[in-house]
């Protein structure tokens, strides 16, 4: 992880440290080692403890404080992004029959497909059980904790939405073109839903104005789409220790990513033909995965694909501009960065 954090600076690095150590507490105390049936809680434990970037959870506190929030107030909300984000990832994987995710066994790898279907939903339930929580703290008024509640339940809708366009979408491309639009959308659904709906309820429990919440919520939707794009291009580029989970996966599986849309739209029929003989292939060579990169960089589509990426990073920090000055602020700024330039 450390070489990973090395665009960061000290300041961003010890403020997301620090909100794992405060999350991932919260969190524990939902799990505890005494909770049975023991099999279920330690499958949904598993993903939690094999660690992740805790981004979202960051951006909920982060967002809390840039509007003048009580962080103690923004950490159960901040815990019940990540549950969701966990047990989005949970069924994901038994979808994608991924084997490994954080460099450890995919849950149903371990525990069977029944089991982890069952941890998902637990994640899920102890999610809103958690940002139902937020009444408990006095400086947080009823109708924050409804609004914010709502707008979580909504994003998980949008979510599964996305995941079932992403599904439809697999392997459509052997058939026909997909549109930039339709990938989109997808992805928005998918992915930057979450990023959007961490930063908005992060602002709302923080009590802020609504247009900080929509400057906020701005921001996220940007990063989250930059977020998935580098995903992209780390799926078919990354050193698999450090991503720790299998490259060229989504190759493998025929998803439908913005870099074959731009590929397969600018390829020569040599190009296309190369291409199609790697994409859906469940057993994929390292060389036949390096020639289809080749390919891939030729066309100019994963250079494509990051410079839409920065653009959107630049978009979410011109959202938050109108924001007064603050650590937080400064923080989301440098969080922006590392979005476009992490390795994994």
């Amino acid at each position: 992880m450390r070489n990973s954090w090395e665009v960061l600076n000290l300041k961003l690095l010890e403020a997301i440290k620090q909100c794992c150590v405060r999350v991932d507490e919260y969190i524990w105390s939902l799990f505890p080692e005494e909770a049975r049936p023991k099999e279920l809680y330690d499958a949904s434990r598993h993903l939690i403890k094999a660690g992740g970037k805790r981004l979202r959870p960051f951006l909920v506190i982060q967002s809390c404080i840039a509007v003048g929030g009580d962080v103690d107030a923004a950490i159960p909300a901040a815990a019940s992004v990540e549950l969701i984000h966990n047990f989005t990832l949970v069924h994901d994987d038994i979808m994608d029959r991924d084997e490994f995710r954080r460099g450890v066994p995919t849950v149903h790898t371990v525990w069977g497909v029944p089991t982890a279907i069952l941890a998902g939903d637990l994640l899920f339930s102890k999610a809103f059980e958690a940002i139902l929580k937020c009444a408990d703290n006095p400086s947080v008024p009823p109708a924050r904790v409804v609004e914010a509640g709502r707008r979580l339940a909504e994003a998980v809708s949008t979510i599964a939405e996305g995941q079932a366009l992403d599904m439809r979408m697999s392997g459509r491309l052997r058939e026909e073109m997909v549109s930039e639009e339709e990938y989109m959308e997808m992805i928005y659904k998918k992915t930057a839903a979450l990023f959007k709906v961490s930063c908005e309820v992060g602002a709302i429990i923080g009590g802020g104005s609504d247009w900080q919440v929509a400057a906020l919520s701005s921001y996220g939707e940007n990063i989250g789409i930059a977020f998935q794009m580098l995903d992209d291009i780390l799926g078919v580029t990354a050193d698999e220790k450090v991503l720790g989970k299998p490259v060229g996966s989504d190759l493998r599986e025929g998803k439908c990513t913005l870099i074959m849309i731009h590929a397969l739209k600018n390829a020569s029929s040599s190009q296309r033909e190369m291409i199609m003989k790697v994409y859906g292939k469940s057993e994929i060579s390292v060389d036949e995965l390096n020639a289809v990169v080749k390919v891939l960089e030729d066309l100019g589509s994963i250079s494509y694909v990051r410079e839409l990426a920065n653009r959107h990073v630049a978009l979410a920090k011109d959202s938050i501009s109108i924001l007064p000055e603050s650590d937080a602020k400064s923080l989301l700024m440098e969080l922006a960065d590392f979005v476009i330039s992490r390795k994994y």
